[in-house]
């Protein structure tokens, strides 16, 4: 038979469970505010410069991208071009 629970109910807890579950309500509450102190100091630091090298590294590394992009479009043009010529080819052979 189960056990309803109503105001009636009567809870009893021994001093070290109580105990137990405060310590846990005070680390967990510690934790909360001093990760959230963390972040807020986070936001506020000086954002790290950004080194000419670095910067030289990216944009080169930028450009090389570009440059394969090109060539890549061209030798699908032609790969096309190709696909294209066999395909008139065989559409005029079965006519």
């Amino acid at each position: 038979m189960a056990t309803k629970i109503s105001e009636e109910t009567n809870v009893t807890l021994d001093l070290k469970t109580i105990g137990i579950i405060i310590g846990f309500v005070m680390s967990l509450a510690t934790v909360f505010f001093t990760l959230k102190a963390d972040i807020a100091l986070a936001k506020e630091l000086p954002k790290p410069p950004v080194s000419r090298s670095e910067y030289d590294l990216k944009d080169q590394l930028i450009r090389e991208q570009i440059m394969n992009t090109g060539a890549q479009v061209q030798e699908n043009g032609k790969k096309l071009d190709l696909i294209e010529e066999r395909l008139y080819e065989l559409s005029t052979k079965k006519k």
